[in-house]
C-alpha cells in the first residue's frame, strides 16, 4: 500500500512511519527532514500551509491512504494564533482538498479529546456521540473542533471518502516532555476549585499502533470517530500519590489572578483563561476503541502514567 504521512518527521509521526514502512511504501511529508528514514520510506519537503505544494506532493505520490498528523500541539515561543490556525485548520483543508482531487481512498486524522472542549457540563465519560464544543480561548481545542466540523461536512458531501478520526487523550511515553507533563513536576499539584480534574492517558506505542490500524485495517471496523485512551482515568489526588506529592485546592479566582501575573513574566505557559483546562478535563471512554475498532491498549491510564514516572525519576 502507498501511504503518505503528514508531520511524519515529528515525535508521533516518526513512530508511525517506522511501523508502516516495514510493510508499505511510505511518503514522509514534512518541512523537516526525518532524523532517520527507514527502508521503504521517502521524504518530501511539505508545508501544509502551502496549498499548491500540498496538491503537488499528493498528486505525484498518489497515495491510497493519507495519515494527517501535522498540527501545532505545543506552540513555541514565536508562535501565534494566526500561524496555528494556518497549520491546524487551513493546512487540514489543503490536505483534504488534495485527497479528494487525487482519489485518495482514506484519510486518518489525529484529532484530540480537546475537541470536546473543557466544559463544566461535560459528562463524566465522553463518548464519540457527544458534541465537539472546543473552547475558542484554547487555540488547539478550537482548531480541532473546526477540523472536525470540516470532516463532518465531507461525510455528507463525499460519503465514499473513508475517514478515520482519532480523538486522542493525553499521550505519555519515555521521551514525552511537554506542557502537560510539566504540571506533574510542580512541587504540589493543583486542584482548581476542588475539581478532581481526571486525566486519561495513552502510551505512545499504543497510539502508533492504533494509527497503523486506522491506515491499514478493514473499513467496517476502523472508519468513523474513535476515542483513543487507556482504560480508566486518574484524578489529581491519584497522580499526586504516585509522585509522592500532595495536592492543594486553589480557588478559581485566585488562580486566575496568579496566572495573570506569571504568564506576562514568562514564568507560566498558562494564562488566566486556561483555568478551564486545569479544571474541566474531557475524560474519554474507550469502549469503541476496544470493540468496534478492534484494539485493546497495552497499558491502562494508570499503567501508562506509572511507566512515564519510571522513565522520568526527576518528576
Amino acid at each position: 500500500m502507498k501511504i503518505l504521512v503528514t508531520g511524519g518527521s515529528g515525535f508521533l509521526g516518526s513512530a508511525v512511519v517506522r511501523r508502516l514502512a516495514s510493510e508499505h511504501d511510505v511518503v514522509v511529508a514534512d518541512l523537516r527532514e526525518p532524523a532517520e528514514l527507514p527502508a521503504g520510506a521517502v521524504w518530501e519537503r511539505f508545508d501544509v500551509t502551502d496549498a499548491a505544494r500540498v496538491n503537488e506532493v499528493i498528486e505525484t505520490a498518489r497515495p491510497e491512504v493519507v495519515v494527517h498528523l501535522a498540527s501545532i500541539v505545543t506552540p513555541g515561543k514565536k508562535s501565534n494564533r494566526e500561524l496555528e490556525y494556518a497549520v491546524d485548520v487551513d493546512g487540514t483543508r489543503h490536505v483534504l482538498d488534495a485527497c479528494l482531487a487525487h482519489d485518495v481512498r482514506r484519510i486518518v486524522v489525529s484529532s484530540s479529546g480537546a475537541a470536546y472542549g473543557y466544559h463544566p457540563d461535560n459528562p463524566a465519560w465522553l463518548t464519540e456521540t457527544d458534541p465537539v464544543r472546543g473552547n475558542e480561548e484554547f487555540a488547539y481545542s478550537h482548531h480541532k473542533r473546526l477540523v472536525e466540523e470540516m470532516l463532518a461536512e465531507l461525510r455528507v458531501s463525499h460519503p465514499g471518502f473513508e475517514q478515520v478520526v482519532l480523538r486522542i487523550g493525553t499521550i505519555l511515553g519515555e521521551a514525552v516532555d511537554n506542557q502537560i507533563t510539566a504540571l506533574f513536576g510542580w512541587p504540589v499539584l493543583l486542584k482548581v476549585g476542588g475539581a478532581d480534574s481526571p486525566f486519561v492517558f495513552i502510551w505512545d506505542t499504543d497510539v502508533a499502533a492504533i494509527i497503523e490500524r486506522g491506515a491499514t485495517g478493514p473499513a467496517e471496523a476502523v472508519t468513523g470517530i474513535t476515542n483513543v485512551a487507556g482504560d480508566g482515568s486518574m484524578t489529581m489526588d491519584e497522580i499526586a500519590a504516585v509522585l509522592g506529592k500532595r495536592t492543594v485546592s486553589v480557588p478559581t479566582t485566585a488562580l486566575k489572578a496568579v496566572l495573570g501575573v506569571l504568564k506576562p513574566l514568562g514564568l507560566s505557559a498558562y494564562g488566566p483563561e486556561q483555568t478551564r483546562f486545569l479544571q474541566f478535563r474531557p475524560v474519554l471512554a474507550n469502549q469503541r476503541l476496544r470493540t468496534t475498532f478492534g484494539y485493546v491498549p497495552g497499558k491502562t491510564s494508570r499503567e501508562a502514567f506509572q511507566a512515564w514516572v519510571e522513565a522520568h525519576p526527576e518528576s
